[in-house]
């Protein structure tokens, strides 16, 4: 997916376990993965002219002297969230979208097509941000089913002038997954407005274009992975003159070192150099050191949204340790358990390493009589569509994945989480993904329904990467006590509400 030209000579780029085949292939080089709350109502808080500052883990304000006095302001009604605006304008966070001067069009689509009552916390905070002029940059963590989505696509909604036909605005997600379900959102929320977009993926075979015939995009926005979109710009099939707003979703991914930074990189500049001035959102659950340093390099005069580490903890979704003593119990947790109960309590999602796991997986399932589906990169692009939207429809109730659904995959109707495998550094398989094992906790509990994680632990190695995500994230699972007793799940279902 990513683009075609050769790089420059740089260091090896960090692999993924995500797609992986099997252990044979894992010595290749791995090609990156294709893979509301309501605000209570309050009178307007300001949020007042502050400076840029460096926030601390832990969510410490920079000393007041620092960068000219620089300090943060909390949401009186959500603790968890700070911001930090740099000039000289005044944002008044919104207690209703009508405080956001939005077009009529936009309203209806919020209230009608979207069913929202009010701003969620973040959006009250965001939005002001995005949408008051001199349109600042702005980078922005928020935790998954936080309201962020809305956030950068009623931004790109807002931005655009429905009269002038060429892209004004560009939304880079990691995977094609993720492009179509921000691009499904926007055509819901934009749908009284007049504005046209595209979803730029990779093409199935069945609808190929060679890129020379392709004609020239004239939608306002356009929704899309980093390497179709590289390959459109440089194709100069995708004009980037007139686009006013760039979003990255899943920031974290895009720019990490085993991502798509570079092409992601490149459309950047790309679109800044061309546009003459254009605003750029980053948004992501999660922001490591890389991508923080890459930010202080790019965005020099932009505001800030932090939740605070803490805060990005596990405590809304109920996690349970399981201790099965081969791989064979595991399989039968999930035919006799997880089977037994999900049916009862929404959807399940069923995250293994490889994709070579998936498919034996799949099969043992289906062999015996189970109905599932499973979706990883080997599969055609149009059966994994085809895949997705039947459980998205609730046509299917359990799905294994790879963690190509990791990250963004928002379905309410899941419930329950399975990690068969752990999520690891595909560096040192000793070592915990802790920022993939919060992605992953976040596709249950969306919106704040109810949710419960269960980690299957096999092996010491299994046992060791759980203690340290434990350690990481402050926070303490237990366990069930008999992997066999039906009992014991059924409990642990109860305290999680599903039950």
């Amino acid at each position: 997916m990513a683009d075609s030209a050769a790089p420059p000579a740089k260091a090896e780029e960090k692999r993924s376990w995500a797609d992986e085949e099997s252990d044979e292939e894992q010595e290749a080089a791995a090609p990156p993965s294709q893979a509301a709350d309501e605000a209570q109502p309050s009178e307007l808080k300001k949020i007042e002219s502050l400076s840029i500052s460096d926030v601390k883990d832990g969510g410490d304000r920079a000393p007041e002297d620092s960068d000219g006095g620089g300090r943060l302001l909390d949401d009186p009604d959500d603790s968890d969230i700070k911001a930090v605006t740099s000039g000289e304008t005044v944002y008044n966070s919104a207690v209703a979208f009508e405080d956001l001067k939005l077009s009529d069009e936009l309203i209806k689509g919020l209230y009608v097509e979207m069913g929202f009552s009010r701003p969620s916390k973040i959006q009250a905070i965001t939005l002001p941000m995005i949408l008051t002029p001199p349109y600042k940059d702005l980078v922005a963590q928020a935790h998954n089913g936080s309201g962020k989505t809305t956030c950068f696509v009623l931004g790109m909604l807002s931005r655009v002038d429905p009269r002038k036909k060429i892209p004004q605005a560009i939304c880079i997600c990691p995977t094609r997954e993720l492009a179509q379900q921000n691009h499904a959102v926007l055509l819901k929320m934009g749908k009284y407005t007049g504005i046209t977009s595209m979803c730029a993926i990779p093409s199935d075979s069945a609808n190929y274009i060679p890129i020379n015939k392709r004609p020239s995009v004239t939608d306002q926005v356009v929704i899309g992975t980093p390497g179709t979109i590289k390959k459109w710009t440089s194709a100069r099939k995708l004009s980037t003159r007139d686009v006013k707003i760039l979003v990255f979703d899943e920031a974290d991914h895009m720019l990490a070192e085993d991502g798509f930074r570079d092409d992601s990189e490149r459309i950047m500049k790309e679109i800044q150099r061309s546009s003459g001035g254009c605003q750029v959102l980053l948004f992501s659950a999660t922001f490591d050191e890389a991508v923080k340093a890459f930010v202080s390099r790019v965005i020099k005069d932009g505001n800030q949204i932090f939740v605070k580490k803490e805060e990005l903890t596990l405590e809304k979704v109920k996690q349970y340790k399981v201790q099965c003593p081969d791989e064979l119990a595991k399989v039968e947790v999930i035919k006799d358990k997880i089977f037994e109960f999900g049916q009862k309590v929404g959807q399940t999602i069923i995250f293994v390493r490889t994709r070579n796991s998936a498919r034996m997986l799949h099969q043992s399932l289906t062999e015996d009589g189970y109905e599932c589906t499973s979706v990883q990169g080997a599969l055609k692009q149009e059966d994994r569509d085809l895949i997705i939207k039947e459980f998205k429809a609730g046509l299917t109730k359990v799905l294994i994945t790879t963690d190509l659904l990791a990250r963004g995959f928002d379905q309410r109707q899941v419930n329950l989480v399975i990690n068969y495998d752990l999520p690891v550094k595909h560096e040192n398989p000793s070592e915990p993904d802790c920022e993939l094992y919060l992605h992953r906790v976040g596709r249950t509990g969306r919106f704040g329904s109810k949710g419960a994680v269960f980690n299957f632990l096999c092996t010491d190695r299994d046992r060791s990467v759980m203690e340290k995500i434990e350690r990481h994230f402050q926070h303490h699972i237990p366990e069930i006590p008999n992997w066999r007793s039906e009992e014991d799940f059924e409990s642990a279902l109860k305290d999680a509400g599903l039950l």
